[in-house]
């Protein structure tokens, strides 16, 4: 493909991850149209080639493909509103946070003005923007996917779609996301731990990262028993998890350090062995988090 092939692209939103989406288009020689809110952020990417649009109906207008890269699908909608009519017969592409539910009136309110609608998102940061592993997944119309799929590989070679439900791509969001807050704190903790003994972050580096991997290797283990329903088989016991529990005191006594944003985990486990789940695997943890299920 000859960069006078490439589909032109409008990128709206310019924060670190549009502006690197704009950049990873413009380096696979796609004609590029980026439009911000606040000017003065086009102007990097202008140097580098980008046509820079001042208004949101001519950076619509300018090419068959519109990505947006804005906070949250209320967001976007409050952006595009100007657009709202010069939107028919587009691709509209959002990639931002939000729940199954914004993205299923986001995918109401494009289909209410033509455009033909793919939710996503990106899982790695802008520095991996364009790389051949960096995931990108979306959901909605299918035949946009197919029609677009090479533009999109532009961002990331690792490029799934879901569905054609527009709203999976948000509760795929959502269900991986929620690990992020609890693992990163857990980083935290250890550091400012190892900080009240006068050592630094960074020696621990190498050794969390071997962590990690084991938790990474063990996903499948757990989705299996999770799918199943099957918790006998454990490794790791809810039990287990509740023993330690009892050392964040200690930790707290010894060094200072406020383990107190583990209270409702703690909790977690003893409303799992009060259900009975005390000597399941720590998977079963999942069966509290769901609820009593719906009667069949």
């Amino acid at each position: 493909m000859t960069a006078a092939d490439r589909t032109p692209v409008t990128v709206l939103g310019l924060g670190a991850m549009g502006s690197a989406l704009a950049e990873a288009f413009l380096a696979a020689g796609h004609p590029t149209t980026v439009w911000n809110r606040t000017p003065g952020r086009a102007a990097p990417l202008a140097a580098k080639g980008a046509r820079h649009a001042p208004t949101v109906r001519e950076a619509v207008a300018a090419a068959p493909l519109v990505v947006t890269c804005l906070t949250t699908f209320e967001d976007t909608r409050r952006a595009l509103e100007p657009a709202a009519h010069d939107l028919a017969g587009r691709a509209l592409v959002t990639l931002n946070s939000g729940s199954p539910a914004g993205a299923r009136a986001m995918a109401a309110w494009a289909a209410g003005n033509g455009a033909r609608f793919l939710a996503g998102a990106v899982k790695n940061v802008p520095s991996a923007v364009g790389a051949p592993d960096t995931l990108l997944y979306y959901s909605g119309d299918r035949t946009v996917f197919d029609a677009h799929a090479a533009d999109l590989r532009v961002l990331g070679g690792d490029t799934v779609h879901l569905g054609d439900e527009a709203d999976l791509a948000a509760l795929y969001e959502m269900a991986v996301g929620a690990m992020l807050l609890p693992a990163l704190t857990g980083f935290f903790q250890g550091a400012a731990a190892l900080q009240a003994r006068g050592l630094q972050a960074r020696t621990m580096v190498r050794f969390a990262g071997k962590w990690l991997d084991m938790i990474s290797a063990l996903l499948p283990v757990y989705a299996a028993e999770i799918d199943s329903g099957d918790y006998t088989d454990a490794a790791s016991t809810v039990d287990l998890f509740r023993a330690g529990a009892a050392h964040d005191a200690e930790l707290t006594a010894e060094t200072g350090v406020d383990t107190a944003w583990a209270a409702p985990l703690n909790d977690l486990l003893e409303r799992a062995a009060a259900a009975g789940h005390g000597g399941h695997s720590v998977s079963a943890l999942t069966e509290v988090l769901r609820g009593p299920r719906a009667a069949a």
